[in-house]
């Protein structure tokens, strides 16, 4: 299947329908990802995201695409700031550790690492420039040293989000201007550089020290690695206002050109019917889930079940069914060890072991059956990512590996000798490809491991202590519960109507 014979069809949120794919550049794609702002480690909804983009760039590779990835980190943030401030030690520093989590916890994910990752600190001679020609298109203006973007200098603002500019200032004309507010020659110009407060790292600019907005980073950023115009850009359902929409206010007013032609966007992951986030406290970190016991694999898999724009229900049941369903499909993935001198995959706990897309195969080598199947797969991936429909796919082609898998667990030779046929290896090597291609890998089984730290009755002791002092509205009591348990190694997610689950790292 070549890049050229390609009818993959994506829900571009910019037009609003489902489009053909075509790209600027036969055979090449260019892509921007919206990367995390380094203040702290990634929860389950970053997850969720860039799994959902590594299919993406997976199943590009797959059929033939040459592309080029580009995935940024926004290392300067009041976020950041407040951050480092709070622990008595520097942006840098912050920014630092948080990097260094990331690239560890999408290694375990088996997320590819995208083929450049500019920062911002690093990029601030493109946002500078991007700044001057806004204003000199007489699309920014200065203000007491900040520089804000004139939204009514752009006639296109609104297109990505729909929403209407009028009725927007309609809906403000209530609101208290602060100091800030009474600057700006419309409310919802906002700001591209910012300038320097007391206490705060700054950096030079021709309107005085300070730093960069937050949307201006990724517009430079994005110029800067792939051009002014590019295939696909790429982010959460949060982000698409009023980042992405700030984004292509920037871009355009500046080139005259489109910043993307397809804007993809996932969806959220809720718990109990609330986004998960870190504001609302009602995250649990990547790093947590796996480390208490839940296998990369599992994680993938469970995000991979439901469509990439579609909420994504995060709940225990739903981790254990995708926990089993996880289990058959990496029972007959590891017959790949029964291949002379294959090496089987580690389970990925390192940042070193991400496992890149096999090739495609060649359909004509392939039975009747299988060339069927393989068929089945492109197709369901064509509609707009359907990794629901391509894991269907996937467990039809693992059913009779499975059961050889058990009978040679159960030591019978036979089922030895047949796994190692030319019909049972075909198969195999199909069902390898195809689970390249959504980022699945064979885990060994973990090793059973003792767990230090309270016993289960003391955490839920401990949690009733806790709901106890919140209600009698003892926050520091309440607070001072949570970091003792998370010392130990125990993390609780707070969940509406009063109710606190845990997990133990």
């Amino acid at each position: 299947m070549t890049a050229g014979g390609s009818t993959l069809r994506l829900t571009n949120t910019l037009t609003r329908r489902v489009e053909p794919f075509e790209p600027l550049t036969p055979g090449q794609v260019s892509i921007y990802c919206c990367g995390v702002t380094v203040y702290d480690l990634c929860h389950l909804g970053h997850a969720r995201s860039y799994i959902a983009w590594d299919v993406l760039r997976r199943y590009l590779i797959w059929r033939g695409y040459q592309v080029t990835f580009v995935q940024n980190y926004t290392d300067i943030d009041d976020k950041i700031l407040n951050r480092a401030a709070e622990e008595g030690s520097s942006m840098e520093a912050v920014s630092e550790r948080n990097i260094e989590a990331f690239v560890a916890d999408m290694a375990r994910l088996n997320i590819l690492p995208a083929d450049r990752m500019p920062r911002a600190t690093r990029s601030l001679d493109a946002i500078r420039l991007l700044i001057q020609e806004l204003e000199a298109r007489g699309a920014a203006y200065s203000a007491d040293g900040d520089v804000y973007f004139a939204v009514m200098k752009h006639a296109g603002y609104g297109k990505l989000s729909g929403r209407d500019l009028s009725e927007q200032q309609d809906n403000a004309s209530g609101r208290v201007a602060d100091e800030e507010e009474a600057r700006k020659q419309h409310p919802f110009d906002f700001a591209l550089w910012k300038g320097v407060k007391p206490g705060e790292p700054s950096f030079p600019s021709p309107w005085g020290p300070g730093r960069p907005g937050w949307h201006i980073e990724c517009s430079a950023m994005v110029r800067e690695e792939l051009g002014d115009t590019i295939d696909i850009h790429l982010g959460g359902a949060d982000l698409i206002f009023p980042h992405h929409e700030n984004e292509i206010a920037q871009s355009e007013a500046a080139t005259g050109k489109e910043l993307a032609r397809y804007w993809l966007h996932n969806g959220m992951v809720n718990v109990g019917g609330q986004k998960m986030s870190k504001s609302l406290g009602n995250f649990t970190t990547i790093r947590a889930l796996l480390d208490s016991g839940v296998s990369p694999m599992t994680l993938r898999l469970f995000t991979l079940q439901a469509h990439y724009r579609k909420p994504l229900d995060f709940t225990a049941e739903a981790l254990d069914a995708a926990a089993t369903g996880w289990k058959g499909l990496n029972a007959a993935l590891g017959l790949a060890a029964l291949r002379e001198g294959e090496p089987n995959s580690a389970d990925g706990d390192t940042a070193s072991q991400v496992i890149p897309v096999q090739p495609s195969s060649d359909p004509g080598s392939l039975s009747p059956e299988l060339a069927q199947e393989r068929e089945r797969f492109a197709a369901a991936m064509d509609d707009d990512l359907n990794t629901s429909a391509a894991l269907a796919v996937l467990f039809e082609l693992a059913k009779p590996l499975r059961a050889l898998a058990n009978r040679i667990e159960r030591g019978d030779q036979a089922a030895a000798a047949e796994a190692t046929s030319p019909e049972a290896q075909a198969r195999l090597g199909l069902l390898q490809e195809l689970a390249s291609v959504l980022g699945l890998r064979h885990e060994q089984a973990a090793a059973p491991t003792t767990t230090d730290g309270p016993d289960d009755t003391a955490i839920e002791a401990l949690i009733e202590q806790r709901k106890a002092a919140k209600a009698n509205r003892d926050f520091a009591s309440a607070d001072r519960i949570r970091d003792e348990l998370k010392a130990k190694g125990i993390e609780l997610i707070d969940k509406p109507g009063g109710l606190t689950e845990w997990l133990r790292g």
